[in-house]
């Protein structure tokens, strides 16, 4: 399904041959974000990514690298997050050697021109304060700050005011020579396409290029001994929370155990979580659960937004769902019903040009191979009610407890009392 392979300057190209389609899709995949960021230099990936949209020397402005894509029907975009940051664009077919041609434009041969840092120094700034401005936002981001904190990665992606204020054209160009190196990239191409063909069109778009190993990611360090609480008061209507659990890295043999629980736990409106605290007791619009996986740890949080007399009410339900995976085996029906919905929604996923990049290209990054779908079905279909529970008994433990809230809420060591399991 997959073809990989590595140029003698260490750029990786990963393709998958769609023939059913009409578009292709690519993605840049750097190996760099917040966590590879000295807390100096808090934002600067983020801010890197925006001013490479900002122009190059022959594409000198904004307007012109959109154009180029959207002329056609395009969608060119980019993100930055704790370890990868990509830059993205889908075209029709014919308009492949296009896209690459921009994408290639954007990595290596960004203007950067004063004017431009300066004006987005202003925009990334305003995207903080809209960060601010939204408690959901804010306690996303505090959540990071109380599992991880004083590192990279509790560190917001976007950075902090102060720091983005003493960014300038040296530190960028200096920080995008270091990480943004041949052995620290992957070009990840879906659609339809010819393998072959597109290999020798990276190849030539990329002749040339050289640079030295990029700096490693800052590891986490995990000091945690009990219970962790942080409370934002501000007078906002709801109260919005996320209870958080380490969890398991990307390369962790249970991550698929783990992600399978979370679907139960909490994804989609028949979840634990969705049809005890909605459905069955009227605490909250919105409450779901996530997972993430970084390369050396990772997070199980569980978010809701309540009425903030009802908070209490609310912590104490969704603790009450966590013990419960540790008492009880998941039955039968409730876990083929998860293993049906985890692979429903990744065979739907895999439909798209998009998600096969993204697929593909964080994997090859971040572990060094690609699992194919198949693969992945076969691990879900072996994972055993027994799995569940041994790895509920494991992540789910009062002393790796963390709460994060913002709004009206002044007696904090009544929500810290709660923290137990």
């Amino acid at each position: 399904m997959y073809k990989t392979e590595t140029f003698p300057n260490g750029l990786r190209i990963v393709t998958s041959e769609m023939p059913h389609t009409r578009s292709i899709s690519t993605a840049i995949f750097i190996g760099t974000g917040s966590r590879y960021e000295k807390d100096e230099e808090a934002g600067l990936s983020h801010f890197i990514e925006h001013l490479l949209f900002k122009g190059t020397e022959r594409r000198p402005t904004a307007q012109e690298i959109s154009e180029a894509i959207e002329g056609v029907g395009g969608i060119l975009n980019g993100a930055t997050d704790k370890e990868v940051t990509v830059y993205s664009c889908r075209v029709a077919k014919t308009h492949f050697p296009l896209a690459l041609d921009v994408l290639v434009d954007m990595i290596r041969h960004p203007l950067m021109d004063p004017n431009e840092v300066e004006k987005e120094r202003r925009v990334v700034i305003e995207e903080l304060h809209m960060i601010q401005d939204d408690p959901r936002d804010t306690v996303d981001v505090l959540i990071d700050q109380v599992m991880w904190p004083a590192q990279a990665l509790g560190r917001d992606v976007a950075g902090r005011e102060e720091t983005v204020n003493s960014f300038n054209r040296e530190m960028a160009s200096g920080y995008l020579t270091r990480q943004y190196a041949p052995g620290n990239t992957v070009f990840s191409i879906a659609g339809d396409l010819r393998h072959e063909e597109i290999t020798e069109q990276v190849a030539a778009a990329m002749s040339g290029w050289e640079g030295g190993p990029p700096s490693s990611l800052f590891p986490v360090i995990d000091g945690q001994v009990g219970p962790r609480l942080e409370v934002s008061e501000r007078p906002t209507e709801q109260a919005h929370l996320c209870l958080a659990v380490p969890g398991l890295s990307s390369q962790h043999p249970d991550r698929f155990i783990l992600d399978l629980l979370n679907v139960i736990l909490g994804e989609g409106m028949s979840s634990r979580l969705f049809l005890e605290i909605r459905e069955k007791r009227g605490l909250a619009y919105d409450v779901h659960s996530q997972i993430s996986h970084y390369i050396d740890t990772g997070a199980a949080v569980v978010y809701a937004g309540v009425d903030p007399l009802r908070a209490e009410d609310v912590i104490k339900a969704i603790l009450e769902q966590l013990q419960l995976f540790k008492e009880r085996p998941v039955s039968a029906a409730e876990l083929t019903k998860a293993k049906e919905f985890t692979k429903g929604r990744l065979y739907l996923r895999m439909e798209e040009t998009r998600s096969v990049v993204g697929w593909m290209g964080a994997q090859e990054l971040l572990l060094g191979k690609i699992l194919t779908v198949d693969e992945v079905v076969e691990i879900i279909e072996a994972v055993t009610s027994e799995d569940l529970q041994r790895v509920a008994r494991n992540i789910f433990v009062t002393e790796r407890l963390s709460l994060a809230m913002v709004g009206p809420l002044k007696d904090r060591d009544r929500f810290a009392e709660l923290l137990k399991l």
